[in-house]
């Protein structure tokens, strides 16, 4: 089993940064495609960056030019970081594992490894 902890969520003021940080278990990470998703209260989980297995990344559109993912495949570990932070992105961010392909799928729900979630409260 795969198993994802997300850490380096926090209270920012709006134009703060924070660095999410997401563990992941086996030995075989460097294969899968990974996410971070959000999702704030009331509202439905929506993909905010992924990235493959072989580096290429996609954004969604809020967060282009703000934030960036990326891996470190040696220490098992996504990041996001996160720049200019607005208060519309205050959401609970989960990482998210697909281990069934090599490439990033489109559907949220094809992603089948999820972290807990971390917490990113951005104030104005």
């Amino acid at each position: 089993q795969v198993q994802l902890v997300e850490s380096g969520g926090g209270s920012v003021q709006a134009g703060g940064s924070l660095r999410l940080s997401c563990a992941a278990s086996g030995n075989t990470y460097s294969s899968y495609c990974m996410g971070w998703f959000r999702q704030a209260p009331g509202k439905e989980r929506e993909g905010v960056a992924a990235i493959d297995s072989v580096g290429s990344t996609s954004y969604a559109d809020f967060v282009k030019g703000r934030f960036t993912i990326s891996r470190d495949n040696a220490k098992n570990t996504l990041y996001l970081q996160m720049n200019s932070l607005k208060p519309e992105d205050t959401a609970m961010y989960y990482c998210a594992a697909f281990s069934g392909g090599y490439y990033c799928p489109h559907r949220i729900a094809d992603f089948g490894y999820w972290g807990q979630g971390t917490q990113v409260t951005v104030s104005s």
